[in-house]
C-alpha cells in the first residue's frame, strides 16, 4: 500500500504530463517507464561501484567491475545522476540523443535483467519536448522510493491504474480485485512456473509476485508504515529467489508498448529477469521460437485473452487447431493455454460467456474436450459489468487442471464483486468475492479428504455441484442459468370482477373531485 504522501506526488507527476501535451495514459506511463529505468540502473552500477571500492580500501583485490555503463565520458553520460540536473534544452538533447538510444548498448545480462527489456527498449524516444516538465518528472521520480522493492511495485501498480479512470485505453487491464481472486483460487507456489500467453501489461505476473511475498513473508518481514499500510517483503522467498528472478514467470505479447510496460512492471515488483517476449501466441511460428513453453510446460497459467476477432486459420498453430478447429480467438486461446500446461498444471481463464453456451461445432468440441479429457474444476459466472465502462459483455472465470476427466463441476453465481455496476464502477460494501474463494477452497479440502459435498447440493444456492453427466446430457452447455434452480414465489392477486370495481369506485371518487373543483371556479 502506498502513503497519501506517495500518491499525491504521483498525481502530480501524471498532470504535469498531461498540462505537458502527454495526454494518452500509456505514452505517460511509458515516459515515465523510461526515466525509472534510467534511473534503476544507475543506482544498481552505484551500488557496484561501492561494493568494489570497499573492497579494494580493506585491502582486498577484487575482480574486473562488470558495467553496464562504458568507463567512458560519452558512457558516464547516460547515468541519472549525470543528466538528473540538466536545465532546458540540454536535458531535451541529452535524453533525446543519447539516453533514450543508449538504453540498447547497455550490458546488462550479469546484473540478472533480461537481456529482452533492452530490446523493448531499442524503439524508446521522448515524447516530452517541454523541458520544464521533464525537469519536474525527474525531481517527483528522484523522491520515489524505489529503493524500496514492495513499494516500487506498488507505485507502478498505482501508475497502472491511471489506464482505467482516464478513460482510454482501459481494455489493457483486468480489473486488479478479479485478478487476485483468481491467483487466489490457484494459489500459485514458489516452486512453479507461471505464464500468461497475452500479458499486456503484466498484471496476472506482478499480482502474482505480491500475492508470493504475502503470503511468504515472516512476522518480521511484514513492515507497516506511518500510514498503517502494511508492506510485505517475502523475506521466506529467499531460497527460491534464483528461480523467481529468472523462470517462474513468462508473459508474451505482440504490442512492443505492451511489452515495455510488462517488463518494467516486472522489474519493478522485484523480478529483473521475467521472460517477456515478443509473440503472438497462437501463431504457428511460436512452436519454432518456444518450443519448450508451447508444450506440457507451465504449472499455472492465469489469462483474460482477447475476446473479439477471428484469425486467418493459415497463421494459426497446427496444434491448436487439430483440438479446436476455429477462428475464434478465445476458443482458440483455451486450447492453446492447454496445450501449454504440463500434465496437473492447473488455469484461471476469463472467457466470455459464448463460450460457455455456444452452439457451433467447434463450441461443443473444445467444452468437451475440457470435460471428457481435463479436469474442469469449476465455472465462475461474474456479473456483466464487470468490465464496464469499456465492455459490457458477461463473461466467467473457467478453472481447469490439465488431464484426468471431469467428475463434478463447482459453479458459483457472482452478482456482486466491490463495485457498482455501472460506467463508474463506485465501491460498494457488497461483494461476493470473499465467498467465492473461501468457499471454492473450501470445497477443494473436502474433495482432497475425500468428504461429504452435501453443503454444495443446493443449487438455489450462489455456489453448487453439477454432475458431468449432466453437462454431458445438455450438449456440454457450462453456463450456469442451465442449472441454477430459481424459487418462484406464488403471487395472489384478486379475482378480475373485483379489480374492475375497484377501478370504478376510484374513477367515481376522481369524477366527485373534478365536479367539487369545477363548481369553485
Amino acid at each position: 500500500m502506498l502513503t497519501g504522501q506517495i500518491r499525491n506526488d504521483i498525481d502530480q507527476l501524471w498532470e504535469k504530463f498531461w498540462t505537458g501535451g502527454v495526454t494518452n495514459p500509456l505514452t505517460v506511463i511509458e515516459q515515465i517507464s523510461y526515466l525509472m529505468f534510467a534511473r534503476m540502473l544507475d543506482e544498481r552500477e552505484t551500488q557496484k561501484e561501492h561494493q568494489f571500492n570497499t573492497m579494494k580500501a580493506s585491502g582486498l583485490n577484487p575482480p574486473p567491475m562488470s558495467r553496464m555503463y562504458a568507463d567512458t565520458p560519452e558512457g558516464q553520460e547516460l547515468r541519472w545522476k549525470n543528466f538528473k540536473s540538466l536545465k532546458g534544452d540540454a536535458l531535451v538533447k541529452r535524453l533525446r540523443d543519447q539516453v533514450y538510444p543508449g538504453f540498447a548498448r547497455l550490458k546488462v545480462a550479469e546484473d540478472g535483467i533480461n537481456p529482452d527489456m533492452l530490446e523493448f527498449m531499442v524503439d524508446a524516444d521522448l515524447a516530452v519536448r517541454n523541458p520544464a516538465v521533464l525537469q519536474s518528472a525527474i525531481e517527483m521520480i528522484e523522491k520515489l522510493p524505489l529503493n524500496q522493492s514492495d513499494i516500487k511495485g506498488d507505485i507502478y501498480e498505482y501508475l497502472l491504474s491511471k489506464l482505467t479512470t482516464a478513460g482510454i485505453n482501459g481494455q489493457f487491464r483486468t480489473p486488479r480485485h478479479i485478478i487476485d481472486t483468481m491467483i487466489e483460487l490457484v494459489a500459485p507456489k514458489p516452486t512453479e512456473t507461471v505464464a500468461d500467453p497475452a500479458c499486456g501489461t503484466a498484471g496476472f505476473l506482478a499480482r502474482t509476485m505480491e500475492y508470493l511475498n504475502r503470503k511468504h513473508s515472516s512476522e518480521y518481514g511484514v513492515l507497516t508504515d506511518e500510514e498503517g499500510n502494511k508492506h510485505y517483503t517475502g523475506d521466506q522467498l529467499t531460497p527460491y529467489r534464483s528461480h523467481i528472478e529468472s523462470n517462474m514467470f513468462w508473459g508474451f505479447d505482440f504490442d512492443d508498448t505492451m511489452l515495455r510496460v510488462s517488463a518494467m512492471n516486472m522489474m519493478l515488483h522485484g523480478v529483473s529477469g521475467a521472460n517477456i517476449h515478443y509473440q503472438d501466441s497462437l501463431n504457428k511460428n511460436m512452436q519454432q521460437h518456444f518450443p519448450k513453453q508451447v508444450d506440457n510446460y507451465f504449472d499455472v497459467i492465469l489469462a483474460n485473452p482477447p475476446f473479439k476477432g477471428s484469425l486467418d486459420s493459415e497463421g494459426v498453430n497446427p496444434k491448436i487447431l487439430s483440438q479446436v478447429k476455429t477462428k475464434k480467438t478465445e476458443l482458440l486461446f483455451v486450447a492453446h493455454i492447454l496445450n501449454m500446461l504440463s500434465l496437473g498444471g492447473r488455469s484461471a481463464t476469463i472467457v466470455p460467456d459464448g463460450v460457455l453456451f455456444g452452439s457451433s461445432k467447434a463450441h461443443q468440441q473444445l467444452r468437451k474436450h475440457l470435460v471428457d479429457d481435463n479436469q474442469l474444476e469449476a465455472v465462475i459466472s461474474l456479473p456483466s459489468g464487470v468490465f464496464k465502462p469499456y465492455a459490457g459483455v458477461s463473461t466467467a472465470i473457467l478453472i481447469f487442471t490439465k488431464g484426468g476427466n471431469t467428475n463434478k463441476v463447482w459453479f458459483y453465481d457472482v452478482q456482486r464483486d466491490g463495485f457498482s455496476l455501472d460506467d463508474k464502477r463506485t465501491a460498494i460494501k457488497d461483494n461476493d468475492l470473499p465467498d467465492v474463494i473461501s468457499q471454492y477452497h473450501a470445497y477443494q479440502q473436502v474433495v482432497a479428504e475425500n468428504g461429504s459435498l452435501e453443503l454444495w447440493q443446493d443449487k438455489t444456492k450462489p455456489a453448487f455441484l453439477v454432475d458431468a453427466a449432466d453437462i454431458q446430457s445438455n450438449k456440454y452447455d457450462l453456463s450456469i442459468n442451465r442449472y441454477k434452480e430459481v424459487i418462484y414465489e406464488e403471487e395472489t392477486y384478486d379475482p378480475p370482477k373485483e379489480i374492475l370495481g375497484k377501478l370504478k369506485t376510484l374513477e367515481q371518487e376522481i369524477l366527485a373531485d373534478l365536479n367539487e373543483l369545477e363548481k369553485m371556479l
